[in-house]
């Protein structure tokens, strides 16, 4: 592999390197708290609302740079909704869910109206439900009761479906499901990298070493390996990972392999020119935004399990880590650009950044700062590598 090459690749994995040593430095700067196995669970369980924001964030950022600063309020009215149902009125958790999700389809789909068909700014009709949500919200649980707070506590089905662990056991014993799960995982990338490389050899498209997918898929083992070996020893696979994991799938599927993923990405490109081409841009953008409000009902089921509680404070800076976590990624601010795996690393990013922040016991206005100075870099370094290459 000569010198260009290795730049190449570099600079195409520059964020997944800059990820592994930021978890170096907060290893070190935590004495090996952030290698323990308990860390490496509260990883998934205290970040998950990244990873499934995001996902929904970048089909929005595909269309255009477009964002939906609603989210995190969102997130809030619809626990208060949650709380109210399944506790005060004592109505049936699975209806609970449904009515949620009910409204959380409602007003996705308002949103994506207003958006697409009325041409309001999406930054503008998002800042409006980032504040009317938050109060509506807020509104609800002081009313029904007097700490601003419902307990969920009492909801087991619905606490263990979003926040309990599959084939649970105790603590720093091993559990001998995690690590058949990591090991057909690992079987499972290596057979996919070599059959999407070996398609792409036969079709005569332009791909990568055999030497550099083997390199990748050590890595991607490895790190496979080192979380099934360690959530072993934390107790089992908490649910809220394989949440992340099917929609992560899910969605990588849809970006990747079908037509509606083409358009966010040709819409992205050149709105108009895709519009000329006889592609429906508005019913595009209609999806994007009903489909964020889905991401959004599945995130407050995973944030009021993990608190046991409908709180006015939930969501709070949701929308920005989401966004952050998709411009680190490598999503482009202004478009057409970005995928999922990149958004995976951008969202872990971000986790670590929280969990080893909060381990050093750094100040929460502190943390805030930090996370600007990562995104803001994160732009810089992505509108830098687009001038360079367009001189080219």
């Amino acid at each position: 592999m000569n010198n260009s090459k290795v730049i190449s690749v570099l600079k195409k994995n520059a964020m997944l390197i800059v990820l592994v040593l930021v978890y170096i430095f907060f290893t070190a700067m935590t004495s090996g708290q952030m290698f323990q196995p308990m860390n490496f669970n509260a990883l998934i369980t205290q970040n998950a609302y990244v990873f499934v924001l995001a996902t929904g964030m970048l089909m929005c950022m595909l269309t255009g740079g477009n964002i939906d600063l609603s989210c995190g309020s969102f997130v809030c009215f619809l626990g208060a909704i949650g709380g109210i149902l399944m506790t005060v009125k004592q109505i049936n958790p699975g209806v609970s869910i449904i009515v949620m999700l009910i409204v959380g389809l409602v007003y996705g789909s308002a949103l994506g109206y207003i958006i697409a068909y009325v041409n309001i700014p999406p930054w503008i009709a998002t800042l409006a439900g980032y504040l009317a949500f938050r109060g509506w919200g807020t509104a609800l649980l002081s009313a029904n009761s007097t700490t601003g707070s419902i307990s969920l506590a009492a909801q087991k089905g619905f606490l263990a479906i979003f926040s309990g662990k599959v084939f649970s056991t105790p603590v720093n014993q091993l559990n001998v499901v995690c690590l058949v799960v990591g090991i057909v995982a690992s079987v499972i990338l290596v057979v996919t990298s070599y059959m999407s490389r070996a398609a792409k050899v036969k079709k005569g498209y332009e791909t990568e070493s055999m030497v550099s997918m083997l390199v990748r898929c050590v890595l991607g083992v490895a790190a496979i390996m080192l979380f099934a070996y360690k959530l072993a020893l934390a107790g089992g696979i908490p649910t809220v990972l394989i949440w992340v994991v099917v929609i992560v799938l899910i969605y990588n599927f849809i970006t990747s392999r079908t037509t509606l993923g083409r358009y966010f990405y040709t819409i992205g490109g050149n709105a108009e020119a895709t519009r000329l081409s006889g592609i429906d841009t508005k019913k595009i953008m209609f999806f994007a935004y009903l489909n964020m409000a889905f991401l959004t009902v599945i995130t407050t089921y995973i944030v009021t399990a993990r608190f046991q509680a409908a709180n006015s404070t939930a969501g709070t800076n949701y929308e920005m880590d989401a966004i952050a976590a998709c411009v680190v990624g490598g999503v482009s601010a202004y478009g057409g650009a970005g995928n999922i795996f990149g958004m995976v690393v951008g969202a872990t990013l971000i986790g670590v950044i929280n969990l080893g922040m909060s381990l050093m016991g750094v100040d929460a206005n502190w943390q805030k700062v930090v996370k600007g100075v990562v995104l803001l870099a994160a732009v810089v370094f992505d509108i830098v590598a687009e001038k360079k290459s367009s001189t080219k």
